[in-house]
């Protein structure tokens, strides 16, 4: 059966003053979800978005919010994401020493568990909770900024988590995240991912927001 491919831009890169007509654009275009950067200025270095933006983007679209926490702590914001209109909460497994009753608790108010790695961090520390989430996402930069570079080592690392999902929950889904463009998407599929966050691809894209996301289809 074929994979199902999805586009996720990312607003990180969007233009805050356009945000609604930006989304509504890329919704418009073929966008399936929309990502939510969160970052806390400690975890990464940069400081982003809170609950309010995540309320604000569920007022503009219906697509699903995909938001992406990377904090410290992130069990404390949960709920105020969930109610905010969260689709997809997904937290890294650098972050969460419970990282089994982090996830549980995501299913628990109603969004959809994802567990994400580091591009240093190593296949094998998701395994455990591979059977819990609904989507594993694999950075293929350093998170805490939009515009750098795909990470080209982590090709075998989407491989290896592709063939534990087959293996243990073929329902989950496969995303990656950093430096995605129409160069990089296919090599990222070859490798076995499934969603792509795509900033400045999408939002950045000389011709517009529109034919940025008609290049990545």
């Amino acid at each position: 059966m074929a994979k199902q491919y999805l586009i996720a831009p990312s607003i990180l890169s969007a233009d805050f003053s356009e945000l609604g007509s930006q989304i509504r654009t890329a919704e418009q275009a073929g966008a399936d979800w929309i990502h939510v950067d969160v970052m806390d200025g400690h975890f990464v270095p940069y400081l982003t978005m809170g609950p309010f933006i995540v309320e604000a983007c569920r007022n503009i679209t219906s697509l699903p919010l995909d938001v992406h926490l990377m904090v410290t702590n992130p069990e404390q914001l949960l709920m105020p994401f969930a109610q905010a209109g969260a689709s997809n909460l997904t937290v890294h497994v650098e972050t969460c020493p419970n990282l089994h009753r982090t996830l549980q608790t995501i299913r628990e108010i109603g969004c959809h568990p994802g567990v994400v790695i580091n591009p240093g961090t190593p296949a094998s520390m998701i395994e455990p909770v591979i059977h819990l989430v609904d989507l594993v996402l694999i950075m293929s930069v350093n998170p805490g900024y939009s515009g750098q570079v795909f990470l080209p080592e982590v090709l075998p690392k989407v491989t290896a988590v592709r063939e534990m999902i087959d293996k243990y929950n073929p329902s989950s889904l496969l995303e990656i995240d950093g430096g995605i463009n129409t160069d990089t998407l296919p090599l990222a599929i070859k490798a076995g991912a499934q969603v792509f966050v795509v900033a400045t691809a999408v939002f950045g894209y000389p011709k517009g927001i529109a034919a940025g996301i008609s290049a990545l289809k």
